[in-house]
């Protein structure tokens, strides 16, 4: 294992922002990242997990403890069965699998971040969830101190969540297995009425899982989501915020609202959630605010490309960022009534 002390951990976020950590461990191994968490939960030191870096605000006084990058690798293809390594790139994952000729994660192409990280926010785009696709997830259980392998029933699988979201401080996941289709070299139904679109299909109809995968990752990177250390639109989180998922009243004066502030002729995306719930547009929300794409003077800003996204513009600082969201957030509530809730993990801030 690498260890470092008073370590950047900005160069290891998409965001870019961040203070030091008092030590950095990196490990390779599975054996050497249970290693670390014992180490660490044995001495009560302060941990802080990172993988990809892409879903992470750091404080700019840092964390004060240990922080443990995970970074190891290793991805096994077995007909149609897919195991990979928490530390391994997401993205090549997906690109793997689809030149594999499998389906079922192509629409999840460009997501920056690694693979362990993806059953913890049920990472989706797109029409897909990898809830769909995950058999198993093996995770280090802090509490019980022993490696445990929990199946998809049990992972707690929602919109954005899943049961390592909901108690963060307990498990560490080593490996996550999937189930993948094989189609023929197509992609799984199209369900995403955009992904449609840029296809030329309907809904439900199948492409080339190579064409679903292509046409997603530009249609990312005309959002600005796709990492590019070049475009400032890039040094992000992805989307910043959840979709809000309201009950029927909420989503009733909700409506209201929208009619008082828009105009009774104005309608507001609403998309099925569950028994009694609805789900709507974050951006939708944003921008009817009043927060345009490129929204703000200061260092962090909305990205010129998708107002989900707020930026860091090359010298901002965690507060500048944090500044921006509550502003973003606020004006939303005062708008609507609805309170959008940050997609990101915060370490050391709170929104």
């Amino acid at each position: 294992m690498q260890e470092l002390h008073d370590a950047p951990l900005a160069p290891l976020t998409t965001f870019r922002l961040g203070g030091p950590a008092t030590r950095l461990i990196t490990a390779v191994t599975d054996d050497e990242v249970v290693a670390a968490v014992r180490e660490a939960d044995a001495a009560g030191t302060p941990l802080l997990i990172i993988g990809g870096g892409s879903n992470l605000v750091i404080s700019d006084a840092g964390f004060e403890g240990t922080a443990l990058r995970i970074a190891t690798a290793g991805r096994t293809l077995d007909g149609t069965r897919l195991e990979l390594a928490a530390g391994e790139n997401w993205s090549d994952a997906v690109a793997h699998a689809v030149a594999a000729g499998l389906a079922g994660i192509e629409c999840l192409a460009g997501i920056p971040g690694s693979a362990g990280a993806t059953p913890i926010q049920n990472v989706g785009a797109y029409g897909q969830d990898v809830s769909a696709t995950i058999t198993e997830v093996v995770a280090y259980d802090r509490r019980a101190g022993e490696v445990v392998t929990v199946p998809n029933a049990e992972c707690g699988f929602a919109y954005r969540h899943s049961r390592f979201k909901a108690d963060p401080e307990r498990y560490v996941v080593l490996r996550v297995r999937f189930e993948l289709e094989d189609a023929g070299g197509l992609s799984a139904p199209v369900k995403y009425a955009e992904t449609a679109r840029a296809l030329g299909v309907e809904p439900g109809d199948r492409v080339p899982a190579a064409t679903a995968r292509a046409a997603v990752l530009a249609l990312r990177a005309g959002k600005g989501m796709v990492l590019d250390p070049d475009d400032h639109d890039t040094w992000s989180a992805g989307s910043f915020f959840t979709n809000p998922v309201l009950t029927e009243a909420e989503h009733t004066a909700f409506l209201a609202r929208v009619a008082e502030r828009l105009g009774p002729d104005v309608a507001a995306p609403a998309y099925p959630a569950g028994e009694g719930h609805v789900k709507t547009s974050a951006a939708w929300l944003i921008d009817r605010a009043g927060f345009a794409k490129g929204y703000g003077a200061g260092p962090a800003r909305i990205s010129t490309k998708h107002t989900l996204a707020l930026t860091n513009r090359g010298a901002a600082r965690t507060e500048d960022l944090l500044a921006l969201a509550r502003e973003v957030r606020d004006g939303v509530r005062e708008a609507f009534g609805v309170t959008l809730v940050n997609e990101p993990v915060t370490v050391g801030v709170r929104l």
